[in-house]
Formats: C-alpha cells, sequence, structure tokens
C-alpha cells in the first residue's frame, strides 16, 4: 500500500522539529557545560528524517560545525533520504497526492 504524501510530511515535520529541540539543547548544554546528548541520537534523529533540519539548525548556531562526522554525514544522509524517496515515487511505493 503506498504512503501519502500528507502522512509523509507530518512525520518529518515532528521528526525535523525534535531533531531542532535536540540540537539546540545540546549546543545550550556544551555552553554550560552538562551532560549532553551522544552523537549517536543526534544522527540517529538525521537518519530519522531529521537530516536537513538538524544541518541547518547546526550551521545557524554553529554547532558541531567542525565534526566531519556531521559536515558529511547529514548531507550524505540527505542524499540517502532523496534517492530512497526517488525510487519510492518511481516504484509507485510513495503518493504525492
Amino acid at each position: 500500500m503506498p504512503i501519502s504524501c500528507t502522512w509523509a510530511t507530518a512525520y518529518l515535520a515532528v521528526v525535523s522539529l525534535l531533531a531542532i529541540i535536540v540540537t539546540v539543547h545540546d549546543k545550550r548544554a556544551a555552553k554550560k557545560r552538562r551532560r549532553r546528548v551522544p552523537e549517536k541520537t543526534l544522527l540517529l534523529l538525521g537518519a530519522l528524517g531529521g537530516a536537513a533540519a538538524m544541518l541547518v539548525t547546526m550551521l545557524l548556531i554553529r554547532h558541531k560545525t567542525r565534526k566531519l562526522k556531521f559536515m558529511i554525514g547529514l548531507p550524505l544522509i540527505i542524499l540517502l533520504q532523496a534517492a530512497a524517496v526517488t525510487v519510492g515515487y518511481w516504484y509507485h511505493w510513495i503518493v504525492f497526492i
């Protein structure tokens, strides 16, 4: 059964908002020398669909911009997600309504 664009958009909105909140929280924790969010958690949020929002947020607040894991990893995740959407659309697994 194809996934409708409405559900996918709602999912991406929620995951993106969560990625932004967690990224900003990690930046604040770093400034205050408090407990940080593990890098694995940040990358997982990116892989679950929040990579674009997380990358823009990191660039805006200048957080983890020196870490190659994020500055190469997040764009790579975005490319892989775009490829997955393209393949899903091609094989009619994703329907844009």
